[in-house]
């Protein structure tokens, strides 16, 4: 049997120009099939271990919807790590674009792990890529994944269950808050290995007058049968 080729040979094969004009224009981008339906069982079923995990969750304690989630310790399985490394270098260019754009000092390096030695330094030592598990009845609130004084401006979802087989409901939702104007909503439809590149926080976008920031968030919408699993590679670490 051929094997999957490795996460930094399938990132090569993206169309980056199409990745970076999504994000520019709606704030996400979808890669489809990033990873196999293995790659998505295998993460899936670490979710009841307890020894590759820092911390779990309980969303309605905090107001934060329904269901649950876990943040992975150090050493990250190897999956996870090759992920943040090989996504960060193609993202950090955007990510300076952006802050340029945006009138924001904040420069970030072209490797990941320059990055996350910077948030070390500042106190933010704790890893962010999490699980997360929902069942019937589960939602996610909106909201951003900022964790401390140096973010990333944008992160990766990958959902590991299949829409229709394992769940329904549990569309992926944005909202845009735009200056002087009504919140705009944003379904993203993904299936199985799919990734979806997005803003973590705001983005710029291009006025009559100039650039202005807009404010976004995200969450998932009410699991109306069977489970949710997803991925979230955040590039920032937590204080």
């Amino acid at each position: 049997m051929q094997l999957a080729a490795t996460i930094e040979e399938r990132l090569q094969n993206i169309v980056w120009p199409d990745v970076q004009e999504n994000l520019d224009s709606y704030g996400s981008a979808i890669l489809p099939r990033l990873l196999t339906p293995d790659e998505c069982d295998t993460l899936t079923a670490m979710y009841p271990r307890n020894d590759i995990f820092r911390s779990r969750v309980v969303m309605e304690r905090h107001g934060f919807g329904r269901g649950e989630y876990k943040y992975f310790s150090y050493p990250l399985p190897d999956l996870i790590g090759d992920l943040r490394s090989a996504f960060y270098p193609r993202l950090a260019p955007l990510a300076n674009r952006w802050h340029d754009m945006m009138n924001i000092a904040t420069r970030f390096p072209p490797q990941h792990a320059d990055f996350i030695a910077r948030c070390h330094a500042a106190g933010q030592l704790r890893p962010t890529p999490l699980l997360l598990q929902y069942g019937v009845g589960d939602y996610n609130c909106l909201h951003q994944d900022l964790y401390g004084e140096h973010v990333f401006p944008l992160q990766v979802a990958i959902l590991l269950s299949e829409p229709g087989r394992d769940f329904s409901g549990g569309e992926f939702v944005m909202t845009e808050q735009r200056p002087r104007m009504q919140s705009r909503p944003e379904v993203l439809p993904l299936t199985q290995g799919d990734a979806l590149v997005f803003a973590v926080h705001h983005r710029p976008v291009q006025g009559q007058r100039g650039t202005y920031r807009v404010n976004l968030r995200h969450g998932v919408s009410r699991i109306r049968s069977g489970a949710r699993h997803t991925l979230g590679v955040i590039f920032h670490d937590a204080q």
